[in-house]
């Protein structure tokens, strides 16, 4: 048995408690000084000096495999289209070792120095790289000791029906333990949605995963695929399996159309991802919330042959998508920061993910007052501590 005493922390800026960790999990929140009458007294103590302390966060839309961190800076190229930048990553990614185990493992470490600790991430799936992809992050992932919990969706990036094979991948992808399988704009990629959603919903109820849909098409382009998406979710019975990335349509759609959509999702019990890019309309979160509509907050890229944008640091989303939709009261800038971490739970299947007794040790201390706080000002991760095992210090990594 290890154990590990973190004293005098204040949970989400409350009072302050002394939290018990043994053999990698919460067992015990007591006010402070008197959490070493738990036992803890037998193994490391660490002085949390008051800090304030949150949930690790949860990153639930990320492309780890594709970024060119630690590597010598590469400039921009491609032509600013989702198929332009899809044939340029095609072209150019060879040329900088992508995907590869110390890539990802680069991205994974820039996630824990942020705090993160458990991602579902998009690995590319296509005819050139195979299932590759998925080794190299998987074997990445291992290297940290699981100090990062990956969540992996087999992503068909280059499209599914337009590249004969694809589809036999996914199935295999599935079949050797990726929790989702991905779609990519049916209409405007593979330019037949009820072909390609077919063909995914077919795979996911025979391998009993997950289906994780980027859907940039704007309008009532976009709208028209989310009423396929939940139609056949409902057929399928894979109700709280499916989930829609960007979606930037729902908050373009008229008032009337967009409540019925947000009914029919939350009736379907699709979830949604977003990254709260800056030029997108803002989310009907609200009705969202209120229909059922999970919702969770992801990094995208980091550093890639789409964008050279991107840190790892889940707080910026978080405080992005508080500027979008305008959030200013404690009550909704808690909510922007609670996204971000214990609200991100489901995105990777925890039903116990936060500073409570039971959860994975997966804790975040952070020099601030409050929540809001936190948001506003994204302060230094103090101390990151990942599956009851220190990962930051002073803000430098361990790992």
């Amino acid at each position: 048995m290890t154990s590990l005493l973190l004293a005098d922390v204040r949970p989400w800026g409350g009072d302050p408690v002394d939290v018990t960790i043994v053999d990698g999990v919460i067992s015990d929140l007591s006010p402070t000084g008197t959490g070493a009458q738990s036992g803890a007294q037998t193994g490391e103590r660490i002085d949390g000096h008051g800090l304030l302390a949150l949930p690790g966060f949860v990153n639930a839309h990320a492309h780890v495999d594709k970024s060119w961190w630690d590597q010598p800076w590469v400039s921009y190229g491609g032509q600013p289209t989702t198929q332009g930048r899809i044939a340029h990553e095609r072209a150019e990614r060879d040329k900088y070792g992508i995907p590869s185990a110390s890539g990802a493992k680069a991205v994974l470490r820039e996630f824990l120095r942020h705090g993160t600790t458990a991602t579902r991430t998009h690995i590319d799936v296509d005819l050139g790289v195979g299932l590759r992809g998925i080794a190299t992050v998987r074997e990445a992932a291992a290297a940290l000791d699981g100090a990062v919990d990956v969540e992996i969706v087999a992503f068909p990036q280059d499209g599914v029906l337009r590249r004969p094979g694809v589809l036999d991948l996914l199935d295999q992808a599935a079949a050797e333990g990726a929790t989702s399988i991905g779609g990519l704009d049916p209409a405007t990629i593979d330019r037949d949605p009820v072909g390609q959603l077919d063909a995914l919903f077919e795979i996911a109820g025979r391998r009993e995963v997950g289906i994780d849909i980027h859907l940039h098409d704007r309008g009532d382009l976009g709208g028209f695929q989310y009423e396929l998406i939940a139609e056949r979710t409902v057929q399928a019975g894979l109700q709280g399996k499916v989930n829609v990335s960007h979606g930037f349509a729902l908050g373009e759609l008229p008032p009337a159309r967009r409540a019925e959509m947000v009914d029919q999702l939350g009736a379907a019990g699709i979830s949604w991802t977003t990254v709260a890019p800056p030029t997108s309309a803002p989310l009907p979160f609200r009705e969202m919330l209120a229909a059922g509509v999970a919702l969770g907050l992801g990094t995208d890229g980091i550093r890639d042959l789409w964008s050279p944008y991107g840190d790892g640091d889940l707080l910026q989303v978080a405080r992005g998508f508080a500027r979008l939709h305008g959030l200013r009261t404690d009550e909704d800038l808690t909510y922007a920061v609670e996204l971000a971490t214990t609200y991100g739970a489901a995105f990777v299947h925890r039903e116990n993910h936060g500073l409570t007794v039971g959860a994975r040790a997966d804790i975040v201390l952070l020099d601030a007052e409050n929540a809001p706080d936190v948001l506003v000002r994204a302060p230094r991760r103090e101390l990151v501590i990942a599956g009851g095992q220190v990962v930051v210090r002073d803000g430098e990594l361990r790992v």
